[in-house]
């Protein structure tokens, strides 16, 4: 499954491995979009888990079956 998450503030590229491997992303907007796959839900919670212990905000969770093009 492949997840998007946004979330509030700018994270550092070198938390990659902190969430699972997924790219980390910053966005203009004052945001970091985390995104990529995971193998399985308990994945998922372990990254959410990450987002909760570091008290970032979680703005948006998406899931699709495939990477979504964004051009």
């Amino acid at each position: 499954m492949y997840y998007t998450i946004r979330i509030r503030g700018h994270l550092d590229p070198s938390w990659q491995d902190r969430f699972g491997g997924l790219c980390i992303e910053q966005q203009e907007t004052g945001t970091t979009l985390l995104s990529g796959t995971l193998p399985d839900q308990a994945a998922l919670h372990g990254v959410l888990f990450q987002i909760v212990r570091l008290g970032l905000t979680l703005l948006s969770l998406e899931t699709s079956e495939s990477k979504r093009n964004n051009a």
